[in-house]
């Protein structure tokens, strides 16, 4: 699809724009650890589809014209404070799938008190991944 067909399917609702260093680790992450299927690919651009959301990742060369470049010249972490919350994945498979691929755990699969199982995992450019899970209805007392 190209990109102004792509652009003329976005009607509606909430998108997240990611500006990464490499769009293959980010395609990488995504299929690896969270289990997302890449829609579509290239050098440029990755469009995720995952747990009933859509997303996707522009690598850092294609915004030199665009008012973000500024924002992300030399910011080494990215998305400071902004959690990437991901709803139906395992988090204990997530953690494993981090930890076999190299990529960094912030914090390991736990129970929450407010009712998830979630772990925190980082990707190559600093973003934090969290997928959760209701704990089982009998853990939850």
């Amino acid at each position: 699809m190209s990109p102004p067909a792509y652009g003329r399917t976005l009607r509606s609702g909430l998108s997240v724009n990611l500006l990464v260093r490499t769009v293959d680790r980010s395609v990488a992450f995504a299929q690896q650890v969270l289990g997302a299927t890449a829609v579509y690919a290239d050098p440029d651009i990755a469009v995720f589809r995952c747990c009933g959301a859509e997303w996707m990742v522009h690598a850092d060369h294609t915004y030199r014209d665009n008012p973000m470049t500024g924002v992300i010249e030399a910011v080494e972490a990215r998305g400071a404070g902004v959690e990437i919350r991901l709803y139906g994945l395992d988090p204990d498979a997530c953690e494993k799938a981090a930890r076999d691929g190299g990529w960094t755990i912030l914090a390991g699969a736990v129970d929450k008190p407010h009712g998830l199982r979630e772990a925190f995992i980082i990707d190559d450019d600093g973003y934090v991944f969290v997928p959760g899970t209701p704990i089982a209805e009998q853990q939850a007392g």
